[in-house]
């Protein structure tokens, strides 16, 4: 199908590449480059083939894009603003200014149609490949008996990454999963254009990125705007039959390698690493307006016809598409009631009905590992959360993450012994790729229609950081389940005994870390995780812990304190003279030594404290009534750095804790080695008493 293209749009490409110049160049930051010279390349895709509705960022039938090489905001700023969704010229005037819609970097949540937040390289990428991964899976949650490609809930995720982010490992990970996955309603615009920072690509990346993308397993197109006798021209012909050609590539993700000259065509400055990241300048943006043919002493300079033609053309396109799709989702939604309510349940964050009840009882006395009881626990809530899916990093029998009786998200014919696929699986096998599993993460999150988990060792949350760092930004509702949680790994040694992690995660401000003390604990700190809309990263123990009985009619109280971050779990009459708390596995040791010290006649209050950031955000009233200000020996316990019990502990406390790497050992020498024992708690409870 040929392009219809004409005048208008030519002036519309040059507004566009004069308005990046314009705002850098105001802001006195910025990345004008890629904007510059990619500006013909983004309005293609919005004016000819992205799916959207410029009034409605929400719209279910839209098609994903995601800006991967972030610095480049104002590549997509500018295409909102043409196409009229939501950004004015006053918005691209105020880009990189405190409290404006366009900072530097696009942000979820802050900016309408920003799909996912992006900035570092290579995470917009493993997030549209968890968008496309999601919409499969939405296409077999709601529409089921509908052949792909045929579906209301079918949309294409389009991307456009730059060299840098196919040099970050993150994107090698998803992507490598992105071709095993067959993935074809991913489409990937590369701007191929070999400049960075530090200027030559020549320098540190010298591959065929073409080449490895092949060897992926996607559908691979090479788009020149260098021509064979060296001149540059915007063939936004040849760009449009190749995401022609990606578009009707249904069994592969796809990628179009398009050569490019960064910053073309500004004198002096293009194809240098200089026009990467700063303004232009007043001799350079003269020149560059001179090279587009507009008058190279005016600033923001918008011809309203342009502006008039891309908004009405964006608006056809848009009734159009709704035109086709509003009558295949009315005949879902007739078809399919069941899937209509659970579509109408999960978009307004309402938990299944019977949820509670489906959650498994452990039997009191019965030692479990947290790990295993969170398995049950996925198992039993399967079947009344079926927007529930996840898996692991390769480690879904130690992680305990497979739901059982379910099979695998991976096309079928990839099955292995172990594993059944399906297109529409509900098991994520996300092999050994920890920061890819979380990027993915993201964009499945970011999507809203489904809930994921995603699992590994708790030692190897450092390689998923970056990823982590920023669902927490997005505030999505991603879980991560943490497995073997500390020194109780044992005989792995230091390498996999995490010791500094509780802290260090615990410092991201806006995700809440949870580590049950048993198995009713990991019960309800599930349910607790599932009913909010927030990242949570549950902390659980490889070694088994003892199981009491709790609850009305027994010592220790409900497990349903969880949901409070912290709780009473052990209480004597009066007022306590210590306060003896702790998270996970070192529960058990401040309610062994409470029984130790009342022998003594002293009288100990143990708190389970299994997420601080759950506990913070109540009422001062309920957290002054579980650490009563006025009982100042307070004891904390945990096998990990003592640090983040500070202020619970406050001057007079003290933290049992550990505060160098762990060993090769068992769990239980480890523990002893360390300190992490009944005994130290005791002392540490006589100690701040005297």
């Amino acid at each position: 199908m040929a392009l219809q293209w004409d005048e208008r749009d030519d002036k519309a490409v040059v507004t566009a590449k004069v308005l990046a110049a314009d705002a850098v160049e105001q802001a006195g930051s910025g990345h004008p480059g890629t904007p510059i010279s990619l500006a013909a390349a983004a309005y293609l895709l919005y004016q000819r083939h992205l799916r959207f509705d410029p009034r409605d960022p929400h719209w279910l039938g839209r098609d994903r894009f995601v800006l991967s090489a972030g610095h480049a905001s104002l590549l997509q700023y500018i295409q909102l603003y043409l196409a009229g969704a939501g950004l004015e010229l006053g918005d691209i005037k105020r880009f990189r200014t405190m409290d404006s819609k366009t900072p530097g970097h696009p942000e979820y949540g802050h900016t309408d149609a920003i799909e996912i937040t992006t900035g570092p390289l290579g995470s917009g990428l493993a997030a549209a490949v968890g968008m496309a991964m999601a919409a499969r899976r939405e296409h077999g949650l709601y529409d089921p008996n509908t052949p792909l490609g045929e579906s209301p809930f079918d949309h294409n995720v389009y991307v456009i990454a730059g060299d840098g982010c196919l040099q970050e490992g993150i994107s090698s990970e998803a992507s490598s999963l992105a071709g095993t996955q067959e993935l074809g309603n991913l489409i990937l615009i590369y701007d191929d254009n070999h400049i960075s920072i530090e200027d030559d690509t020549s320098i540190s990346f010298t591959e065929d990125p073409v080449a490895r993308y092949e060897a992926y397993g996607w559908h691979t197109q090479r788009v020149d705007w260098i021509g064979q006798d060296g001149q540059y021209t915007d063939d936004v012909e040849a760009l449009h039959q190749a995401l022609l050609a990606a578009e009707a590539e249904t069994g592969r993700p796809s990628i179009i390698a398009l050569r490019t000259i960064i910053g073309a065509p500004t004198p002096k400055m293009q194809n240098t690493g200089a026009i990467h990241g700063a303004k232009l300048g007043e001799q350079a943006l003269e020149g560059l307006k001179e090279a587009l043919g507009v008058n190279p002493k005016t600033m923001f300079d918008v011809d309203p016809e342009v502006v008039a033609y891309t908004r009405q053309n964006a608006l056809d396109r848009a009734e159009a598409a709704l035109a086709d799709w509003r009558p295949k989702f009315a005949a879902w939604a007739e078809a399919n009631p069941e899937q209509r309510e659970l579509l109408h349940r999960v978009r307004s964050g309402e938990m299944p009905a019977g949820l509670a009840e489906a959650l498994p009882e452990f039997p009191a006395g019965q030692a479990v590992a947290t790990r295993a009881a969170s398995g049950k626990v996925l198992n039993a809530i399967a079947s009344v959360m079926p927007e529930l899916w996840g898996g692991s990093a390769d480690l879904a029998g130690s992680n305990n993450t497979i739901m059982s009786g379910y099979p695998s998200f991976f096309p079928a014919e990839r099955s292995s012994k172990a594993f059944t696929g399906n297109a529409f699986g509900r098991n994520l096998h996300f092999g050994v790729r920890e920061h890819g599993m979380a990027g993915i993460m993201n964009g499945i999150a970011a999507d809203r229609l489904t809930r994921v988990y995603g699992a590994t060792f708790f030692v190897f949350a450092d390689y998923m950081r970056g990823a982590v760092r920023l669902a927490a930004l997005m505030d999505l509702p991603v879980v991560y389940v943490w497995t073997h949680d500390s020194v109780g790994v044992g005989e792995d040694g230091p390498t996999h005994q995490p010791v500094e992690h509780l802290t260090a995660y615990r410092a991201i401000p806006n995700l809440a870390i949870v580590r049950p003390a048993d198995a009713a604990e990991t019960a309800q700190a599930w349910k607790a995780t599932l009913e909010q809309q927030h990242p949570v990263g549950m902390i659980l123990t490889r070694q088994a812990l003892p199981n009491p009985a709790r609850g009305e009619g027994e010592e220790l109280s409900s497990a349903e304190g969880v949901a409070r971050g912290g709780y009473i779990l052990a209480d004597t009459d009066g007022t306590p003279d210590v306060i003896l708390m702790g998270s996970g596995s070192e529960v058990q040791l401040a309610l062994a030594a409470r029984e130790v010290l009342a022998k003594d006649g002293i009288a100990a209050r143990v708190v389970s404290m299994p997420c601080m950031e759950w506990f913070q955000q109540q009422p001062q009233a309920y957290r002054d009534e579980v650490l009563p200000p006025a009982v100042t020996a307070r004891v904390s316990v945990e096998a990990g750095l003592a640090l983040p019990w500070t202020p619970y502990v406050g001057s007079t406390g003290k933290s049992v804790s550990i505060e160098t790497f762990g060993a090769v050992g068992s769990a239980n020498e480890l523990f002893q080695k360390f300190g992490i024992t009944t005994e130290a708690v005791v002392a540490a409870a006589r100690e701040v008493l005297a």
